[in-house]
């Protein structure tokens, strides 16, 4: 059976460089790049997978900002000098044998769902996520495990259900309640965490929080009612894309310890 590590590129380049508490600069880029290199590189002798798919953030507007507009828009744009110096961490990924993907209109975190789902269905192995996105700890419901690379160590069911108080088949409901403010998804006002599980334990799912929030007679109950288009929306804002044409097969995918 296979292996398939697919990787949130950016997840760990933006984290290397953003834990320097220089300024920006091209020799902090290229320091930072250094470093996401060598942690790549560890991913690959930690796992050693047979398919690696290694995603990263195309830039500029995609499916979420065309449904809502003001989606990340205070999210602070990637450092000039990071930016201009990715094309060349990419060719040096291709070098280490690895085939990059980058695609325009969507996120790293919906090429990621889409192959991990795909190779889950046709029962190619194990598939492990090497990020520590929220968003992408829904794929462990479907099978998937997801490796954090600064703590090393594994999130599984029971770390989703201790960390966030629901199981991963929720995740998506818990955040579409909470709502993101790093990705300026609005969620519903005054609900957090641990209102949010506690509802979707209560009622099962979202849908069935909303079905019993018109005889819930509380504050909360209330704001359900009053702001369930934008609920609707925010599950739609976190949800991953998963039917992303991706432009390349398995082979291509395919990786080899030189």
């Amino acid at each position: 059976m296979g292996k398939l590590l697919a990787i949130d590129g950016l997840n760990i380049v933006r984290r290397v460089y953003e834990a320097s508490p220089e300024p920006d600069s091209a020799e902090k880029a290229d320091i930072a790049l250094r470093h996401a290199l060598s942690s790549f590189r560890k991913l690959l002798a930690t796992h050693a997978p047979t398919h690696v798919l290694a995603a990263f953030d195309f830039g500029g507007p995609t499916w979420r900002h065309a449904l809502y507009p003001r989606y990340r828009e205070q999210r602070a744009p990637m450092p000039t000098f990071l930016r201009d110096a990715l094309p060349g961490f990419h060719a040096k990924l291709a070098g280490e044998g690895l085939h990059v993907l980058t695609l325009p209109g969507v996120e790293a975190d919906d090429v990621i769902g889409t192959g991990v789902l795909r190779w889950l269905a046709e029962g190619r192995g194990d598939a492990i996520v090497a990020s520590t996105d929220k968003d992408l700890h829904g794929l462990i419901a479907q099978g998937a495990l997801v490796w954090d690379h600064f703590k090393g160590e594994w999130h599984d069911d029971a770390w989703v259900r201790k960390k966030f108080g629901v199981a991963p088949e929720l995740l998506v409901d818990l955040l579409a309640l909470m709502g993101d403010v790093t990705d300026g998804v609005p969620g519903v006002s005054k609900v957090g965490m641990k209102t949010a599980a506690k509802l979707l334990n209560a009622y099962g799912n979202l849908d069935a929080v909303m079905a019993g929030a018109g005889i819930l007679k509380t504050p909360v109950g209330e704001r359900l009612r009053a702001e369930r288009e934008v609920l609707y929306l925010s599950r739609q804002l976190v949800q991953l894309k998963t039917d992303v044409r991706l432009g390349v097969t398995w082979n291509m995918l395919a990786f080899e310890t030189f």
